[in-house]
């Protein structure tokens, strides 16, 4: 290769990286995510800046992410199961613009371990190794569940903060991997709240609720759909006071607190789900989602 010829492939080959790296940092600038520190377990609120966009799909560790118009950004909630892996992931966004044309706006994100407990309790044994009949009503819960998780409300129910479903103190429980009688049996994927019997459980925000009965391990248990795959689901109730179908805003009664299904003593379990991800509530309390709807 003569001196010229390869003084004009370096150019080339410095200006495709100069490029490269300006549409990456470009891509960098439309999308944002709060937190942007990711973590297993992390609630994730995806923006998109981008007022030529007139419809925007998404994809993340194999779940399929909805995204809604704010103004001329658009918005969802994500995030990160409690027990995925940590190392790179892809998230997946593809902007449909106004003139017709695609833009991908796809990103490599890392996401970090998240450091978890190991916690030992002691319940009632058919709660550890239940028997035939208990395992056929824990199989028809399962059922139940699935199809209430299958269906979600195609459009956000949200308004603002989301906020904590009783007057009382919370744990750092979420995440902990969970003895029952010295046998690992869970992990611990809800934020407990230590609810003495008979205080108010309210909705932590808008939606519909989808279900509400006695399960045999969440006891009588409220689960909200907050839309597009976004679920709170409350356990242990002493009592319920709504009924599924029906409409709730934040701080709506739900009932009250209790000791019901699988517990050592009064308390409130409050679970976050996406699209089949359990999400750190604690994080959840903490996303500032007021200027978004």
């Amino acid at each position: 290769m003569t001196g010229s010829r390869y003084l004009r492939l370096v150019c080339f080959l410095a200006c495709a990286a100069v490029t490269s790296s300006a549409q990456h940092s470009d891509v960098k600038s439309i999308v944002s995510l709060t937190p942007a520190i990711v973590e297993a377990g992390s609630p994730e609120l995806i923006v998109i800046a981008s007022a030529h966009a007139k419809s925007i799909s998404g994809e993340w560790l194999g779940r399929k992410i909805e995204f809604f118009q704010h103004g001329e950004r658009w918005v969802a909630l994500a995030g990160v199961d409690v027990e995925q892996a940590a190392g790179p992931s892809t998230l997946r966004i593809s902007a449909q613009l106004d003139n017709g044309g695609p833009l991908d706006l796809s990103q490599t994100i890392e996401i970090h371990p998240a450091h978890y407990r190991t916690g030992k309790l002691t319940v009632q044994p058919k709660f550890v190794e239940p028997g035939p009949d208990e395992q056929k009503i824990i199989a028809a819960d399962a059922d139940v569940k699935a199809k209430v998780f299958a269906s979600s409300a195609s459009e956000p129910l949200w308004h603002g903060n989301f906020r904590a479903p009783v007057l009382a103190q919370p744990t750092d429980s979420f995440g902990t991997r969970r003895m029952f009688n010295g046998k690992l049996a869970s992990i611990h994927k809800g934020m407990d709240f230590r609810a003495a019997k008979g205080t108010v459980v309210r909705a932590s925000n808008s939606g519909v609720v989808v279900l509400a009965r006695p399960l045999y391990y969440e006891g009588n248990c409220v689960i909200i759909d907050h839309g597009l795959g976004l679920y709170t689901v409350s356990m242990h109730f002493s009592r319920i006071d709504v009924h599924e179908g029906q409409r709730v805003v934040a701080g709506d009664k739900l009932g009250l607190s209790g000791a019901t299904g699988r517990v050592t003593g009064p308390h409130l379990h409050w679970a976050v789900r996406w699209e089949g991800a359990y999400l750190d509530p604690a994080k959840l309390l903490r996303l500032n989602l007021n200027s978004i709807r």
